[in-house]
């Protein structure tokens, strides 16, 4: 297994013990939830990005990066609706927009056609990763060590999570559902063909 593959595999590990970590009502959980989170995002950033560079791309790599991605903020968003710092509709929306541009792609992959990530699918997924990462920062600084961020930061109201919070979350839904649309738009042949 190459290094961008075993990358990929971390990171679906790093997300078990991301869920653990926020499943479990213990004293650190928020603090290493988020560092468990950064790291994962990291090693998103340079499996890619090694798999590019020194052409290691492979089937498996092509399956699994998007997939594990995709486990990894889901699983992110449901906890977060857990902690009543999403709304539970937004989550249901994102999801959703997932299944249909995953089926999109099964549905042009069997007619020999390739549905690519557009900009606006990259950036839905840039926002939904500072989403995830504002809200566990908001409760990491709930915790001892980065305590010192609820005083400096999360006390003012515009910069709470039902103020920029809730900014990061809507522009999160309207990217999720504007580039929904596009995609639907876009390959429209695609689901028309037997109609």
């Amino acid at each position: 297994m190459n290094l961008p593959n075993q990358l990929t595999v971390a990171r679906l590990i790093l997300t078990l013990f991301f869920v653990a970590s926020l499943s479990i009502d213990w004293a650190w959980s928020g603090t290493v939830a988020l560092v468990i989170f950064l790291v994962a995002a990291v090693t998103d950033y340079f499996d890619g990005e090694i798999a590019r560079r020194r052409n290691l791309i492979t089937n498996f790599g092509k399956l699994m990066d998007p997939l594990v991605d995709k486990i990894l903020i889901t699983a992110a968003l449901i906890l977060l609706v857990e902690r009543e710092l999403l709304w539970g509709w937004t989550v249901v929306a994102v999801v959703g927009r997932e299944f249909l541009v995953t089926g999109l792609r099964l549905l042009a992959a069997s007619d020999g056609l390739v549905v690519s990530a557009d900009r606006l699918g990259k950036w839905k997924t840039v926002t939904q990763m500072v989403t995830v990462i504002f809200l566990l920062t908001f409760l990491a600084a709930q915790e001892p060590v980065f305590g010192w961020l609820n005083e400096a930061v999360f006390v003012r109201p515009a910069l709470s999570p039902s103020g920029l919070g809730k900014a990061f979350e809507l522009l999160t839904l309207a990217l999720t559902l504007v580039s929904g649309c596009g995609y639907l738009a876009k390959n429209r042949q695609v689901v028309l063909a037997d109609v």
